[in-house]
């Protein structure tokens, strides 16, 4: 395969290939190569092992083309249709693009503009897509019926919940199948369905537009699998797509900021919509999950085994707000997440960093994590504003105090060194997904010097990796949150 698309590079550029350099390939059985000329002209080289498949893949590639829609453009085929020259779009995957806020749960706003950019996209991929389209083409479904929805949720059921060793009723789930799968259906659309339509999928190149700006521009690919079918399938996709850690108020906007695309093309009803995607969301995580059992557990593709943990606490988060329509599906899944496994499994979450100030004479502030406490820091040997009768009023917090310690000069040194020690923490307990650290700073009253310092600790760690800190001054019964931000 690989001398053919070699063969077919020369052709289309006339130059001999310098270095053709296999890609990572994620769930699918192609073959993906960057083949380079000596000159640096570079073409992305894919090799299938379906002819209909692939065929599939050029139809829809050059029909989206013709509409204007972003996907990259085809430039050469060989005879059996089994390899392929594609654009190169370069190494950024939308998913590898918003990592940040994946990990943290925090996106910048650069991250949201191009997820907005991006679902604003699919709702004209949708419409526009499906225009003129033969969808004879597809494969290997021309649309989305009950066939290939009943395919799904046995692929679930086999690869996924009888791999778990739970006890069910067969019978019993199989009628919720055939009632969920009505529940889809009920509403025929004439739109065009991507059916995988997450963040993997979605390439975002660097180019320059009309009026000569440089700007970055999501590119769809690997959209070989769709057919006709609902909207609702795909939006649930990309919403819930099992490692995208999407707040409930980011999938909120994104939502909307589709629904508001979507309207310019066909009419929707927004409060039935909404009640339909309930159905879709719950129908993809199964099918997705069926997926991650099969790449998983059978073929032994670890990237799919890290995505399960995410995939279980979205069905558990659908879970506590699912209606009665299928009660002994919504049963067995219930047991499903609660099962050893899945209960000992806990996704990353933002750390937050809890900072107190506090007097000694009342004890070491109590860890209500339950990780027993962390950094204490002395405060006692500075030289203390409190014995100075014009401060007793005042608090580490206001000007004449805040004033006294910066020019006394002994406070700067001390939390220079507390820097140090708590900044090499916060970058561990990040890199390692731990989601509480507690720094402490006490004084003989807990008003002056141990405020003034808890309020620079905390400034600095919120500052410096954009992380949540919980400052609580304990003897001041005062409390403030400095909310985590993209750095």
């Amino acid at each position: 395969m690989e001398d053919v698309l070699q063969s077919l590079f020369e052709q289309y550029t006339g130059k001999a290939v310098a270095s053709a350099a296999a890609l990572t390939a994620s769930g699918s059985n192609r073959q993906y190569y960057r083949l380079t000329s000596t000159d640096g002209q570079s073409l992305i080289g894919v090799a299938g092992t379906a002819k209909e498949e692939n065929r599939a893949f050029l139809y829809m590639a050059q029909h989206f083309a013709g509409k204007g829609l972003n996907v990259p453009q085809v430039v050469a085929a060989s005879e059996d249709d089994m390899c392929y020259l594609q654009q190169d779009l370069g190494n950024t995957l939308l998913f590898d693009y918003i990592s940040e806020g994946r990990k943290t749960g925090t996106f910048s706003q650069r991250e949201k503009d191009m997820l907005h950019t991006t679902i604003r996209a699919l709702a004209r991929l949708q419409t526009k897509g499906a225009e003129g389209m033969d969808f004879r083409y597809c494969y290997p479904q021309p649309e989305f019926n009950l066939r290939s929805i009943l395919w799904d949720l046995n692929y679930f059921k086999y690869c996924f919940l009888k791999a778990t060793g739970l006890e069910f009723q067969e019978n019993r789930l199989e009628d919720e199948f055939e009632r969920l799968a009505y529940i889809l259906l009920e509403e025929r659309m004439s739109t065009f369905m991507y059916r995988d339509f997450q963040s993997r999928n979605v390439m975002i190149h660097t180019e320059q537009s009309a009026d000569g700006k440089i700007v970055e521009v999501p590119y769809f690919i690997d959209f070989q699998g769709g057919r006709r079918g609902p909207i609702h399938y795909d939006v649930a996709s990309f919403l819930w797509q099992a490692k995208a850690n999407f707040s409930d108020e980011l999938r909120e906007e994104l939502l909307v900021s589709y629904l508001d695309e979507i309207e310019k093309y066909i009419p929707i009803d927004r409060v039935d919509f909404r009640q339909r995607l309930h159905h879709f969301v719950l129908f993809r995580t199964m099918q997705v999950l069926g997926a991650y059992g099969f790449r998983g557990y059978f073929e032994k593709k670890p990237h799919f085994l890290q995505s399960i943990p995410f995939a279980i606490e979205n069905l558990r988060k659908l879970l506590s707000t699912q209606s009665e329509d299928y009660p002994y599906l919504i049963e067995v899944l219930r047991q499903m997440t609660e099962m050893q496994q899945f209960k000992e499994i806990s996704i990353k979450q933002p750390l937050v960093v809890r900072i107190y100030s506090f007097s000694y004479k009342k004890g070491i502030p109590q860890d209500g994590s339950g990780n027993g406490g962390g950094y204490v820091f002395d405060c006692r040997a500075l030289n203390n504003p409190g014995r100075y009768e014009r401060y007793t009023h005042f608090t580490g917090m206001d000007e004449p105090v805040i004033r006294f310690i910066e020019e006394d000069g002994e406070m700067k040194p001390f939390l220079e060194e507390a820097y140090k020690l708590v900044d090499s923490s916060v970058k561990r307990y990040i890199e390692r997904g731990f989601q509480h650290l507690m720094v402490c700073f006490g004084c003989t009253g807990g008003q002056h010097r141990s405020v003034y310092a808890a309020e620079k600790m905390a400034r600095h760690i919120n500052d410096t990796f954009g992380v949540e800190v919980r400052l609580i001054h304990r003897e001041q019964n005062a409390e403030r949150t400095f909310p985590a931000h993209a750095k």
